[in-house]
């Protein structure tokens, strides 16, 4: 007689699944509450691991847990939208020792990950919407347009050097003009095989100036939707904040009320001191290198700007500068646009000047911002 199998149940049991992703397969590593059960490599979709789940462990409580990377937040999607927990980790937040730094391989990580996450010494970034994923690709998009067409300049100036042609005083500006341009084409007429090389540069110059416009254009646009227009039309009362910027904040921070005050916000952005200390020696060592690199460069340039259009900072910055770097004084600037961004953008009240008193607003903050 054949015995029957018995089906398992694993009903409000907590099962704890660290992934180690990448493009070719996924290495799973899996803990129970008691012990480590197995690690194994499977196709790299979510789909398969939520087939093996459902089939090893039914009822169980399942907790996963990745590295934030290339694969963006697609995996924590469609597990989360499947009932299971989630999380997606900055890398350098996963506690680490000195074995694991020796011993760093796919099986490892997928076993440092799994057994972190029943410890619950781990949290997670915050897990974007894939609306809120599209729209910050394409307002990122235009800054790597515009970095791009700074690159194709450099290569023409350097041309132009190399070959020994010099520019004319009245149109050498660092604009770029009409007059520049047309004088630029005068080049690639000629007979030489320079004029070639000189010609593919402009052409492309050209259309990535046609790409930058028709981007600046269509994010400029966005922003009088119903979805951005009553936020960019707070944060563009700020001096030194435009519709440009005000997109570029939005599309970054996206819920400004998983900032539980201006100082975390401030340090999202990377415009607090780091410091090295050890015993009664302590050493600040300038911003911190922890950073969203596209909002700390757009926060400054928008300090920049605010000095110029704000006696007030004008003031702050003038003081700091007495006794500091320029570089460094225009950070303390940047700081005061930070509480003037989270004030204004937590109350819907439009900035006015000279009211800047007050304390700020403590929003609620889930556990799984940073």
């Amino acid at each position: 007689m054949t015995p029957q199998r018995t089906h398992a149940d694993f009903t409000g049991q907590p099962l704890f699944v660290g992934l180690d992703v990448h493009k070719s397969s996924w290495r799973v590593s899996i803990h129970t509450a008691e012990m480590e059960y197995k690690t194994f490599t499977q196709p790299p979709q979510a789909s398969a691991l939520l087939s093996y789940l459902h089939r090893s462990f039914p009822g169980a409580t399942v907790h996963c847990a990745y590295e934030a990377g290339f694969s963006g937040f697609s995996a924590a999607h469609e597990l989360r939208a499947a009932g299971l927990d989630c999380l997606v980790v900055h890398p350098p937040d996963i506690p680490t020792t000195e074995y694991d730094r020796r011993h760093k391989n796919d099986r490892n990580d997928a076993r440092r990950l799994s057994r972190e996450l029943r410890s619950g010494h781990m949290r997670s970034v915050y897990v974007p919407t894939q609306e809120q994923i599209e729209a910050r690709t394409l307002v990122r998009m235009r800054a790597v347009l515009i970095k791009k067409q700074t690159r194709c300049k450099t290569q023409i100036k350097m041309a132009l050097l190399f070959l020994g042609v010099e520019i004319p005083a009245t149109i050498n500006n660092a604009h770029w003009s009409h007059g520049f341009i047309a004088w630029l084409e005068t080049l690639t007429q000629r007979s030489s095989h320079s004029a070639v090389a000189l010609r593919m540069l402009l052409e492309e110059l050209l259309s990535l100036r046609a790409q930058v416009l028709a981007i600046t254009l269509y994010i400029r646009a966005m922003a009088r939707s119903a979805e951005y227009a009553p936020t960019v039309d707070l944060l563009t009362t700020i001096p030194g904040i435009g519709v440009l910027t005000a997109m570029i904040l939005i599309t970054e921070l996206m819920d400004i009320t998983r900032f539980r005050s201006a100082d975390t916000l401030a340090s999202y952005m990377g415009i607090i001191p780091d410091e090295a200390s050890s015993g009664q020696k302590t050493v600040t060592t300038g911003v911190t290198a922890r950073r969203n690199a596209a909002l700390r460069h757009v926060i400054i340039e928008s300090a920049w700007t605010a000095i110029r259009n704000d006696p007030a900072l004008l003031q702050v910055y003038q003081r700091a500068s007495h006794r500091m770097a320029k570089s460094k004084a225009i950070v303390i600037v940047a700081r005061r646009l930070v509480n003037r961004l989270r004030k204004v953008w937590l109350t819907g009240i439009a900035y006015e000047s000279g009211i800047t008193a007050g304390k700020f607003p403590h929003a609620a903050v889930s556990p799984v911002t940073e």
